[in-house]
């Protein structure tokens, strides 16, 4: 039984959700686990036409949990085979449903490369994504990896080598969101889309990702997505405005 995420099911669609609000959703290997293993359960359901991600208590995500990583003696998970990020990352690239980010609050660095990897992402107004990693001298593989996808190297190198926080309407801007919503309205807007693709024929929705994820012209996910740690981050500091 999943002890970090939950999945709500509704007529047609589904909600995965990161429930670790006390650590405002931050990214540990058996949440990673788990998000793998929900991707991997929804995607075969055939009365799932589509599956929002979010958060609980209103947070999308802060990135990789340091004070998990770095805590001593080391948490109980730490060294078993329990998931991990990019695993995680190869399961939503291949994920066989259009997934509709609820981008509340804030996604930051691991919480960024999340976010670009919905394929609608709702932002509220005051949230704000930010690659931060150049503060703690860590690397961006993952957002690398999906900004490639999404976006342009000029757009990544604004967000990376800035390391600032990108608020809703700029994130519109950028091509990055898809809508910018008052904050109260994140969720409630992904669920009106979420109701509205679940409203086509069915596989129509499927159908229609196939042909999207075809155009990525990526014929080995493996070996776009890098493998290795963020060893910086066993020693960084939390990321700054």
């Amino acid at each position: 039984m999943a002890e970090y995420s939950y999945i709500e099911f509704h007529e047609g669609w589904a909600e995965l959700v990161i429930n670790r609000p006390e650590r405002r959703n931050s990214l540990i290997p058996p949440l990673a686990g788990e998000i793998t293993d929900a991707i991997a359960l929804l995607q075969e359901n055939n009365d799932v036409a589509c599956i929002i991600l979010r958060g609980e208590g209103g947070y999308f995500c802060s990135g990789i949990d340091l004070k998990a990583l770095q805590q001593d003696p080391p948490p109980a998970w730490a060294g078993k085979e329990v998931g991990d990020v990019r695993s995680m990352h190869l399961a939503l690239f291949a994920c066989k449903k259009p997934i509709i980010g609820a981008f509340e609050k804030f996604g930051i660095n691991a919480g960024a490369a999340l976010a670009f990897a919905c394929d609608i992402l709702i932002s509220g107004e005051s949230a704000f994504l930010q690659i931060g990693e150049i503060q703690q001298g860590a690397n961006i593989p993952m957002n690398a990896a999906w900004m490639k996808i999404k976006s342009t190297e000029l757009v990544l190198a604004r967000l990376a080598l800035y390391g600032d926080r990108v608020t809703g309407p700029d994130l519109v801007r950028l091509g990055l969101a898809t809508e910018c919503v008052p904050d109260a309205r994140v969720v409630a807007r992904c669920r009106e889309l979420a109701e509205r693709l679940s409203g086509f024929p069915n596989g129509a929705p499927e159908a229609i990702i196939e042909s999207i994820r075809g155009m990525r012209e990526i014929d080995d996910a493996e070996a776009f997505f890098p493998r290795g740690g963020n060893n910086a981050l066993k020693t960084a500091n939390l990321v700054k405005s």
